[in-house]
């Protein structure tokens, strides 16, 4: 057997293991994020549905997705385990942040002043007609034999 030959397979086999490698990494964060979890914490399911950590099992998540509400869930079902600032933010609108930073308007025109203002152009069509505007031959567009 030549070298040439079996490099296909070498790729191949080596891509594999690449791949099979990194979905365990994923699968290995996800499990860690999982065991962070603690009665109270904020997390959000894989379905979208944000609600609160009451009761951890060993398969098992009982959450309240509403107040007195408790559903159970799959541990593999809970997505995000969020904290306290980022679930409030998301469920109640609460903003704890506070910055000193200036607000930035949507549109420049809140940025120049009056005083420097240039005086604007009109570049609408005019809808007065002229007087000299008259065909020749005094029959209008649209008429009978017109041009």
């Amino acid at each position: 057997m030549n070298l040439v030959t079996l490099l296909p397979f070498i790729v191949l086999i080596g891509a594999m293991f690449l791949m099979t490698r990194s979905a365990k990494k994923k699968q290995q964060q996800a499990a860690q994020m999982r065991d962070q979890m603690t009665p109270g914490t904020g997390v959000r399911t894989i379905g979208g549905m944000y609600a609160t950590v009451k009761e951890i099992g060993d398969d098992t998540v009982t959450l309240e997705v509403a107040p007195g509400v408790h559903a159970i869930y799959a541990k593999n079902a809970i997505g995000a385990v969020l904290d306290d600032a980022e679930y409030n933010r998301i469920v109640h609108g609460i903003d704890d942040v506070t910055t000193d930073t200036p607000v930035v308007p949507d549109d420049a025109s809140s940025l120049t002043k009056d005083e420097d203002e240039a005086p604007k152009l009109d570049l609408g069509k005019k809808d007065e007609p002229k007087g000299d505007d008259k065909p020749e031959d005094g029959k209008a567009d649209g008429e009978a034999g017109a041009k």
